[in-house]
């Protein structure tokens, strides 16, 4: 069996956790430099506010209606999700860390068999609740796929507590005769669309067709959802798929000019995407850099430009994947432009165990002392805060008034951010 734990509306209720003034409220969260809606409360979709809205048009789009909106506070969000993995860990023998708000468990029958599961999740929610204050659902059931579905029905009807069981044959059919097609792990928005075309429009619709069928429309990856959904086990939490490129970028608060400027930028996002890489293991064969004006601006000369660097050999340190990053830079950045926008993406990830070395690569004496480097930076950004140390090439010009440098975090527009509650001990809450 498998428990999919998923936390919801996450980036709301963490929010919410240090704020208990918005529950009941229509809350959005807002992407960088407080662009678009990236996350809803369960008030504010009921009010019909889409993601991906553009902020400036909520007042317009919603007139007389209050909506509390927020900056983005991603380092709360991280440490408030590593909060509830740490309870996750403690209360099943194996925890796979699926995403910010969702983590897998496993519950082999021999230590599960002679309890009540729906007791046991019900009980795990309401200690993730009580401990943290957030709220999240548990979906249990044979196979990966049918646990999303149940999750699902935990999250939508309150009548399940928190915890929704698929563990025989009558409530898998009924589960998936009430699941939109389109809503299924693994099954993406052009896939729904073929199969509602054909008139699939349900999980159980689906598990109708014949599997033939399935592996020739959708591959083997679509035979293995459908296998999934009839209650096959055969997507493997060890081979789930590993991210295959990751990108950081941002948009900057007024238009840069020079590739000095931009370099600055770029090397936090080249940081940013190495620290990823070393999260999870792996390494990056390719490292694109791209800038490109605002297109909102039509008096302004459009062009957006990217250049990509190929590494001697797969590298996941932060001197050679900012380097490379600024050397795509040097390859693309073209003077008498206002640019507004730029990122970062590192590509032909693979995992840090299958390095095939190269004579062109550097030596590696200095591989290695780079990768130790990188290791001990992240050991003490994470005891001391992000960007208690870094790369002299990401730190931005230090503020005249204060004389302090910018960080990576506070050089994006964030009227609107709650403070660091949980990290920053100047913003630990008083109780008077």
């Amino acid at each position: 069996m498998y428990a999919l734990v998923d936390c919801d509306n996450c980036y709301v209720s963490c929010e919410r956790v240090f704020n208990p003034a918005l529950e009941g409220k229509a809350v959005v969260v807002l992407s960088n430099n407080d662009g678009c809606v990236v996350a809803r409360s369960p008030e504010a979709k009921a009010m019909g506010i889409p993601e991906g809205l553009p902020f400036y048009q909520l007042p317009t789009r919603f007139p007389g209606k209050e909506i509390h909106a927020l900056s983005s506070n991603y380092t709360l969000y991280g440490d408030m999700s590593a909060r509830v993995m740490s309870i996750l860990r403690a209360s099943a023998p194996d925890i796979f860390i699926y995403s910010i708000d969702e983590a897998f468990l496993t519950l082999p029958e021999s230590k599960y068999i002679d309890i009540d599961v729906k007791a046991w999740g019900e009980a795990l929610a309401a200690k993730v609740r009580r401990w943290t204050g957030m709220p999240v659902s548990i979906g249990i059931a044979p196979t990966k796929t049918l646990a999303k579905v149940a999750s699902k029905f935990a999250k939508r009807y309150p009548g399940y507590h928190k915890c929704c069981v698929i563990d025989n044959e009558e409530r898998r059919q009924k589960a998936l005769a009430l699941f939109p097609i389109g809503d299924v792990w693994g099954i993406g928005h052009r896939s729904a669309l073929r199969l509602e075309a054909a008139g699939i429009h349900t999980a159980l619709d689906f598990t109708h067709l014949d599997a033939t069928t399935v592996q020739r429309a959708m591959t083997v990856t679509g035979l293995r959802t459908w296998q999934e959904l009839h209650g096959r086990d055969c997507i493997s939490l060890d081979h789930l798929p590993r991210k295959q490129t990751i990108c950081t970028s941002r948009s900057f608060p007024k238009m840069l000019t020079t590739r000095d400027e931009l370099a600055v930028a770029l090397s936090s996002f080249a940081a940013r995407c190495a620290f990823k890489l070393r999260q999870q293991h792996s390494m990056a064969q390719y490292v694109t850099a791209f800038i490109s004006t605002n297109p909102f601006r039509d008096d302004l000369e459009q062009s957006c430009l990217a250049h990509s660097v190929a590494l001697p050999a797969p590298a996941s340190s932060d001197p050679e994947i900012v380097g490379a990053a600024l050397s795509a830079l040097d390859a693309c950045f073209r003077q008498g432009f206002r640019w507004k926008r730029a990122g970062v993406v590192v590509s032909g990830i693979v995992p840090d165990d299958e390095l095939q070395t190269s004579f062109l690569d550097i030596p590696a004496e200095l591989k290695k002392k780079f990768m130790e480097m990188s290791a001990a930076a992240d050991e003490i950004n994470r005891h001391h805060g992000d960007e208690s140390l870094q790369l002299a090439s990401a730190m931005h010009t230090p503020d005249p008034a204060t004389g302090k440098a910018t960080t990576f975090r506070n050089s994006i527009l964030h009227a609107r951010r709650s403070p660091f509650y949980t990290t920053d001990i100047r913003d630990i809450i008083e109780v008077l």
